[in-house]
């Protein structure tokens, strides 16, 4: 019994009903149509992005390359304003791509590291400093997030946009009781029957 009474309170917008207004009417038809598209273009916004961002980090992994470089002076120790972590500190580098120019740049090592040691960095196919690219399963886990957020996003602007045109309705909702109530208030000059 209690089913029922939900049922009927979530559907009176679209019983007939003296009470009914037309605006209520349209606002269903937006709330219905807000779930449709919210629930269409959020699943397409998330697939398309995830795909995207996937796409995009297989071509990172298939262009960039692991070299070796050598340290062109000693790694500060980890104390150093320089540091990136408690692990690594920025130095610099030189190293040859593969057209044979030369290179410098600087690179994450181990604090201390002597000048002249080998460390390996990845370029890009102009021979350019890049990062390392993400394992398959990081990049996988990235372009999920990715997607989710999109997926998420893509929705709370169909529902803002509905809840903005709902408040129009409502606007104009309170603007026709106020012109009723004005037309059967005695007190101001209005008729009684």
């Amino acid at each position: 019994m209690a089913g029922t009474r939900v049922g009927r309170l979530w559907t009176w917008r679209w019983r007939r009903s003296p009470l009914r207004r037309r605006s209520d009417l349209v606002e269903a038809w937006i709330v219905l149509a807000a779930w449709l598209i919210a629930l269409a273009g959020s699943l397409l916004a998330g697939l398309t992005t995830a795909d995207a961002v996937k796409r995009g980090l297989d071509q990172q992994r298939t262009e960039r390359r692991p070299i070796t470089a050598v340290l062109t002076e000693k790694a500060d120790g980890s104390t150093s304003a320089q540091a990136v972590d408690n692990s690594h500190v920025w130095a610099g580098v030189r190293w040859t791509a593969p057209d044979g120019s030369s290179h410098t740049g600087r690179t994450e090592v181990r604090p201390s590291t002597p000048k002249g040691t080998q460390v390996t960095i990845w370029t890009d196919r102009q021979g350019q400093l890049v990062s390392k690219p993400l394992t398959p399963g990081d990049a996988e886990f990235q372009a999920d997030w990715t997607g989710a957020l999109a997926a998420a996003g893509a929705a709370g602007v169909v529902f803002g946009g509905a809840q903005l045109a709902r408040a129009g309705l409502e606007r104009r909702r309170l603007r026709e009781w106020e012109e009723e109530w004005m037309r059967v208030d005695t007190r101001r000059g209005g008729r009684t029957g």
